[in-house]
């Protein structure tokens, strides 16, 4: 008799042709899990055992992820997954923001403070808060302390495209319809990278 494997056998479920999604996360069903952000909008395939997660690109294992037990709130995520710009944004804080603000104006600082306190948890509005620096970055500081003005004599609740709109069109508008574009900043890599690859890459 041959000698039993090292590792036992693990049962497995595929899920194969799988779109990655503009945030660049996959579902297991329960949780999302961080894939390579320029595979966005590629198929790829998922294998889920009872404590792993690991994601496939034409045969080439480019994620791997401890699955979660638990349904969670936020998506598991490796930080090597991430553009270079969404890793900025996870190592700001609260304070960061505050005092950017402060500098802006009274009004931006007020939008804010509305922000990071909308939520359970700060962190719930630091996706807000890298949004309107973006935009003070693009319209200059005072365009955007009149937009946060202007916004808090229109509307109860601070929203990032009622600003983005009044930035847009220099006056008072209703907030559009919300479009998502997380991959403003394209592909660096590519999709051929990994089809190439002969090894794994997490």
């Amino acid at each position: 008799m041959k000698p039993l494997p090292a590792v036992p056998y693990e049962l497995s479920t595929w899920m194969p042709n799988m779109s990655v999604s503009t945030d660049y996360l996959i579902s297991d069903g329960r949780n999302k899990y961080s894939v390579p952000f320029d595979l966005i909008g590629e198929k790829v395939d998922v294998r889920l055992t009872r404590n792993t997660v690991e994601v496939f690109y034409h045969g080439n294992r480019v994620a791997s992820h401890v699955r979660a037990g638990k349904t969670q709130r936020e998506p598991i995520i490796n930080r090597d997954h991430l553009t270079p710009e969404h890793r900025k944004y996870l190592n700001y804080n609260a304070d960061d923001f505050t005092v950017w603000s402060r500098e802006v104006g009274k009004n931006t600082e007020q939008v804010v403070r509305s922000f990071l306190t909308s939520g359970k948890e700060a962190e719930v509005g630091f996706k807000s808060c890298v949004s309107l620096m973006k935009l003070g970055e693009r319209y200059g500081k005072r365009k955007l302390e009149n937009a946060c003005t202007e916004l808090l004599t229109i509307a109860s609740a601070p929203s990032i495209r009622l600003i983005a709109s009044i930035l847009k069109n220099g006056k008072q508008a209703k907030a559009p319809e919300e479009h998502h574009h997380d991959n403003e900043h394209g592909i660096t890599r590519g999709a051929a990278y990994y089809a190439r690859k002969d090894g794994d890459s997490e």
